[in-house]
């Protein structure tokens, strides 16, 4: 495995910026579009991650259910949270990510305050697989069991 001597903060994105859970869907759409970016981590008053929201859950969730994204609030859709250490192997990340079929998994400096730190996402795990471990991972991932 490629990522067998890396850790979790080796392979994410660092720079992560975070929506409030106070802040509307509207915001969160905006903040998605200047970012150039399908997900965004919402962080609660104490600055921790409480969940996920990307561009997917703002359209099914709210504005297909006719609902106002300019009043809903990014924490009414922030749901199952899974996360990683950052000084977790690659491959736990990898494998959580294979697990729970998804495609982006912040990262969590678990020593330094419990702050997310990045994000793990489709493209990280790519440049750190070789070509039949992606295959495998894309068979796994986005494939309904």
């Amino acid at each position: 495995m490629a990522t067998k001597n890396l850790r979790a903060r080796d392979i994410m994105t660092a720079g992560v910026q975070c929506c409030g859970e106070h802040q509307t869907l509207l915001d969160a759409a905006r903040m998605m579009r200047d970012l150039d970016v399908g997900c965004l981590p919402i962080c609660g008053d104490d600055q921790r991650l409480q969940g996920l929201i990307t561009d997917r859950d703002i359209v099914v969730k709210c504005c297909a259910e006719g609902l106002d994204p300019a009043t809903m609030k990014c924490g009414e859709l922030a749901g199952t949270l899974h996360w990683v250490s950052a000084e977790a192997n690659a491959q736990e990340a990898v494998d959580t990510m294979e697990v729970h079929q998804i495609k982006r998994l912040p990262v969590i400096d678990v020593s330094n305050g419990h702050r997310l730190i990045g994000m793990i996402t489709e493209a990280n795990v790519a440049k750190n697989l070789s070509d039949a471990e992606i295959a495998a991972f894309v068979s796994r991932v986005y494939v309904a069991h």
